[in-house]
């Protein structure tokens, strides 16, 4: 999406926008933790990120800014994502992966409220959560 006219006298929005701007992808970050934090359904996920979440969650807010077409705070304080490369040295298989997207799309839901917008954002989200696994 772009902040340019669409060709039929509207203008288009980013993800970003879409989602609430920083307060958004805060909002999404922050859910996001709190249920990987809670859910026993996702204590294999849980087990493979350090104790104190808060670092984390940042680091997911700055990601989802940029990739979600907001200011690119992630690649200004830390370089090119690699996501796969950077979480090489945790053990994700598909528990951790589906937990992980278990508790992605709970917080997806619970902060973006239009059904159009999160099957937007999940499909991508999705396919880079089975790209991150690394282990049968």
């Amino acid at each position: 999406m772009t902040d340019e006219p669409d060709g039929q006298g509207r203008e288009t929005i980013t993800l970003y926008e879409a989602v609430g701007g920083d307060a958004g992808v805060r909002a999404l970050a922050r859910r996001f933790y709190q249920l990987m934090d809670t859910l026993p359904e996702a204590a294999r996920c849980r087990a493979i990120h350090p104790a104190d979440l808060t670092g984390s969650e940042e680091k997911l807010y700055e990601y989802l800014t940029g990739w979600l077409g907001g200011p690119p705070l992630y690649t200004e304080k830390r370089g090119h994502p690699m996501l796969r490369r950077r979480h090489f040295d945790a053990a994700i298989g598909p528990a951790e992966r589906d937990e992980w997207l278990l508790c992605f799309v709970q917080a997806l839901e619970e902060t973006v409220p239009s059904e159009g917008l999160r099957k937007i954002i999940l499909e991508p989200v999705t396919r880079l959560a089975h790209h991150m696994q690394n282990q049968d």
